[in-house]
């Protein structure tokens, strides 16, 4: 077996919402979409995957407690600075960490919990 990728999946309740927030706010793309209920969003090189659903996600609040999607970036501090101009709050301040990140927090139309890192060159190699 030949594993190509492995593709995360978001539920919405509202698809046309969420699609303009990634599209209009963070500056993805569409990938595709299919019909009025499920749809790719292109990150890079990675793609999810929102599809519509009648309730709000139930992992949300236990995704909260300790799991996220981490986006990595090449220029946190231009994401970040890009997304407060489109309007998203920041969750959390663009900050460096003790795992040698560049890392800020939001979340998206449904309240699923987005990290963005940048990997912080290290001297020596």
């Amino acid at each position: 077996m030949g594993i190509a990728s492995v593709i995360p999946q978001l539920r919405t309740t509202d698809l046309a919402g969420s699609i303009r927030f990634y599209i209009e706010k963070v500056g993805f793309t569409l990938d595709f979409q299919y019909e009025d209920f499920y749809a790719g969003i292109r990150a890079g090189g990675q793609v999810f995957h929102l599809k519509l659903a009648d309730e709000k996600d139930p992992s949300i609040d236990f995704v909260d407690r300790g799991g996220h999607f981490y986006f990595e970036s090449d220029d946190a501090a231009a994401d970040a600075e890009g997304l407060a101009r489109r309007g998203v709050a920041l969750v959390t301040a663009l900050h460096e960490t003790p795992w040698g990140t560049r890392e800020f927090v939001i979340r998206d139309d449904q309240g699923h919990t987005l990290y963005f890192g940048q990997p912080l060159k290290t001297g020596g190699g």
